[in-house]
């Protein structure tokens, strides 16, 4: 295993309240104790838009980042009850932002809209964690690569800034299934993402590459050993900070 950066990010969706604040302070407390042992590591939680601000406040932390979950493809302010733009997240004080996750995939988000949100949120400097990822009957009929060549190329122009997007390769068949894809595969599958990022976009160094999908601090140590995996978008257990933990200590076992 090498030593080179590693992410870790939470992703806490329909989740918490100001009383939370005490998950991230434990989580905080570990990652000071960490760092100590040379470990390169990101730690990033992206919390439901009513927390952002208060987080933000009171954390002061340089080892988490607080993030958001999703925006409004308007960059500012417009007629869209009960939306948030980008802006908005990043005047509450998000630095990051999920876009392109599966839960608003299945609720009728299309690579033309994340697109929109993905500009507007490189507009407003925030951080992208764009998620792509084939459903079971995708993988079924052979076309995951297919799929995950389109959603990046129809949702990342040639224009941004690679170097503010972070892709997170979260296989729609293995969220809350337990079922996770074989090592082999994996590598097979992140070396084609970063392949296909260096060859349509002419970047030497592709953006970092995450898995995402049934992470937990058992099965974490099945993806020690590939290489290509730069680090983890975790959903349900990212809400608890001793299974959040167990995940980056197994991790390194």
């Amino acid at each position: 295993m090498t030593n080179k950066l590693k992410y870790f990010i939470g992703n806490w969706k329909m989740f918490g309240n100001l009383g939370s604040l005490k998950i991230i302070y434990q989580i905080q407390r570990f990652c000071i104790r960490f760092k100590r042992r040379g470990k390169k590591n990101k730690i990033i939680l992206c919390v439901p838009n009513t927390l952002i601000s208060f987080f933000t406040n009171e954390l002061k932390s340089k080892f988490i980042s607080i993030g958001a979950q999703n925006c409004h493809y308007h960059e500012n302010y417009g007629p869209f009850t009960g939306s948030v733009s980008a802006s908005m997240l990043k005047n509450a004080g998000a630095k990051y932002i999920i876009l392109g996750h599966s839960e608003n995939r299945l609720e009728g988000e299309t690579n033309k809209i994340i697109n929109k949100k993905i500009e507007s949120a490189l507009n407003q400097k925030l951080n992208i964690i764009f998620c792509i990822g084939e459903t079971f009957i995708e993988k079924k009929l052979g076309k995951t690569f297919l799929v995950i060549r389109k959603q990046i190329r129809d949702s990342i122009r040639k224009k941004y800034n690679l170097n503010k997007i972070i892709i997170a390769y979260e296989p729609i068949w293995s969220i809350g299934t337990g079922k996770i894809p074989k090592a082999k595969e994996l590598k097979k599958i992140f070396k084609f993402i970063k392949d296909e990022v260096k060859k349509n976009y002419r970047t030497k160094s592709p953006p970092a590459v995450l898995y995402g999908g049934s992470v937990n601090g058992n099965n974490i140590r099945l993806f020690s050993p590939i290489s290509e995996i730069d680090g983890f978008l975790i959903g349900g257990a990212s809400q608890s900070s001793k299974k959040f933990i167990d995940i980056i200590k197994n991790y390194y076992k």
